[in-house]
């Protein structure tokens, strides 16, 4: 989500009385998998390098995303997205990062607006 799309939607949530939280997903980025046929390397963190036959340091094959590597927030927004989509929810055309859902229940209409920033996610709603 774009910095802009965060202060307009809290400034949105002030002018109609919503609600807004603010979740942090728990190692997001251990959430992703990575695409079929795409092979990652990475080199061992310091303390665990050990050196192969020739004296050059191994390499890790890395079998999920992890931190640091650059593909890790669009894989964990691949696994999320979609899933987003599954619940009813309908992506902004301006900022992709940004979901909407309304329902109506029990004749009371409630209204979900849902950011995602890195690992973050904004909710807004109108009923708890």
């Amino acid at each position: 989500m774009r910095p802009t799309s965060l202060r307009i939607l809290a400034a949105f949530a002030a002018a109609n009385g919503m609600l807004m939280r603010r979740w942090d997903s728990v190692a997001a980025y251990l959430k992703g998998e990575l695409q079929d046929g795409e092979v990652v390397y990475c080199h061992a963190p310091p303390g665990y390098t050990t050196y192969g036959a020739d004296g050059r340091p191994r390499v890790c094959r890395v079998e999920k995303p992890i931190y640091g590597m650059a593909q890790a927030r669009r894989r964990w927004q691949r696994s999320l997205f979609p899933w987003l989509r599954e619940w009813g929810f309908t992506q902004c055309a301006s900022d992709p990062c940004v979901f909407t859902a309304e329902r109506t229940v029990d004749g009371v209409t409630q209204r979900v607006i849902l950011g995602c920033y890195v690992d973050d996610l904004f909710t807004l709603y109108t009923h708890d």
